[in-house]
């Protein structure tokens, strides 16, 4: 029984572009139905991900940012250990209900 995530829940990746990221993100697509929404990237906004398959997820310059456009209610961290502190606050802030790293 699923009590913090659903079929509803709806996922931003924190670090979609790299290596980890975008492994796990491609996982999530294929084999588990995931609502993987969009990635952040502060230097890659506006631009697209791109998995090995030709899954398609937009990239928002920040967590606030991609919550108000997606309805987000998740984010999932991949991002190296010296940002992920910075990144959980971030999504903290823009009040993800729920914060996996």
């Amino acid at each position: 029984m699923s009590i913090l995530i659903d079929k509803n829940t709806r996922v931003l990746v924190q670090g979609l572009t790299g290596k980890t990221g975008t492994f796990h993100t491609e996982q999530a697509l294929a084999y588990h139905g995931t609502q993987m929404v969009g990635g952040i990237h502060p230097k890659k906004g506006g631009e697209t991900w791109e998995g090995s398959k030709g899954e398609k997820l937009p990239i928002f310059a920040s967590v606030a940012e991609g919550r108000d456009r997606t309805g987000a209610t998740a984010s999932v961290v991949y991002v190296p250990p010296a940002g992920a502190a910075e990144a959980i606050i971030e999504a903290i802030e823009a009040e993800i209900p729920l914060i996996v790293c």
